[in-house]
């Protein structure tokens, strides 16, 4: 069975998403505050975590980026916040989905088993699979190890910025839109919000171009969507 962190304060939303997810054959861990849930996700004995924002002693935003210094396992932010800065603070901090209360329990279990699977298929991967190199211009990315490098120095990345990048080199010199991206990358269907993908992409431009504002290899074709332009003159 899988384990299941969730970092929630208010007893009956966490229990509810518990009993959703435990008929769903997981094991769900609740804690209440937040600096307990950091020591717990740091433990790396979950697959995956839910953080709601608002947790006392330390909100989930900081966990998230604590977590994400050590951890790659999938992280799921809760907010009552619908505001769009919310969002982009999470997934910028390296949450890999975002979900705005009140939701169905339905759509919180299949948002998880998508990211659950997802991870599965990445880490399978790199146990059974002979080390393919990707290269284009300066950037190396190796898919069995999980590491990308620019100009032979390692570069931190999280799983999902991994995963579109990679997505980006093995369809480079092709035009995708944010639709395209969510769905091949993501995986969610209906369940997502596409400004998912506009802040992961800003995140992989800070880390491989020269100049983020005018990127040259994750280039912005307007009107259409990205495209990772392998051979650049």
């Amino acid at each position: 069975m899988k384990e299941i962190l969730l970092v929630e304060d208010d007893q009956d939303i966490a229990e509810l998403q518990r009993d959703y997810l435990e008929l769903n054959e997981m094991n769900v861990n609740i804690i209440p505050d937040g600096l307990i849930g950091l020591e717990e996700g740091l433990t790396g004995k979950y697959d995956l975590i839910i953080l709601d924002i608002m947790i006392p002693r330390m909100s989930g935003f900081e966990i998230c980026k604590k977590l994400r210094e050590k951890v790659n396992t999938p992280i799921l932010m809760v907010s009552a916040k619908k505001e769009d800065i919310d969002k982009i603070r999470a997934l910028g901090f390296g949450a890999d989905d975002y979900i705005t209360k009140p939701f169905s329990p339905n759509e919180l279990v299949a948002r998880v088993k998508s990211h659950l699977n997802r991870f599965e298929r990445l880490t399978k991967g790199f146990q059974t699979a002979s080390d393919e190199i990707l290269e284009a211009d300066h950037i190396r990315l190796n898919t069995k190890s999980h590491k990308v490098f620019s100009f032979e120095r390692e570069i931190s990345f999280t799983t999902k910025e991994f995963e579109l990048l990679k997505f980006f080199m093995k369809n480079s010199n092709q035009v995708f839109n944010k639709e395209d991206l969510f769905e091949k990358v993501w995986g969610l269907g209906s369940f997502g919000d596409t400004s998912t993908v506009v802040v992961h992409i800003k995140r992989i431009r800070e880390k491989i171009e020269f100049d983020p504002k005018n990127p040259v290899l994750l280039e912005t074709i307007w009107g259409s969507g990205y495209r990772f332009n392998h051979n650049l003159s």
